[in-house]
């Protein structure tokens, strides 16, 4: 199971509840983008519309910019294969005030490529600096313990 991309902020601007696994539909030119390690998930975002899961903002660059369709777009809405089980527990998540759909990663099972879903709180900006603290003070107590 390879991850290919990766949320790095997710986990830093967010509070994760609980997570999902879901496929995505991609063209050709887009998985190999994405085996190839090229794509973003910043600023992207799940919604859930007529009983059905999308992902906006996420930018899949073309893998061989000279040789793309000029009607390609990278940021285009992507479809997320779910149960309609999932959908409704999705919908019913996105629905609650306070709570964002986010994805944090895009990696391999099997010959597919998965996104993992997060149902998340967005932190404010003390509880960003608990968490700078709290990283800072595990690093120290690392060196601390190398030394000895």
């Amino acid at each position: 199971m390879a991850t290919y991309i990766d949320n790095r902020k997710a986990h830093f601007n967010y509070s994760v509840e609980e997570t999902f696994e879901a496929g995505i539909k991609l063209t050709g030119l887009e998985v190999k983008a994405i085996k190839n390690g090229s794509g973003v998930l910043n600023s992207a975002f799940v919604i859930v519309r007529g009983g059905e899961a999308y992902i906006m903002n996420m930018h899949i660059p073309p893998y061989q910019p000279h040789n793309t369709d000029p009607g390609y777009d990278p940021d285009r809405t992507r479809k997320l294969l779910l149960s309609k089980k999932e959908i409704k527990r999705l919908a019913d998540k996105d629905s609650t005030k306070g709570l964002t759909l986010i994805p944090l990663s895009l990696y391999s099972k099997g010959p597919y490529i998965k996104v993992s879903i997060a149902v998340a709180r967005g932190k404010k900006v003390f509880d960003k600096r608990e968490t700078i603290k709290k990283r800072e003070s595990d690093i120290e107590i690392s060196r601390e313990y190398k030394v000895r």
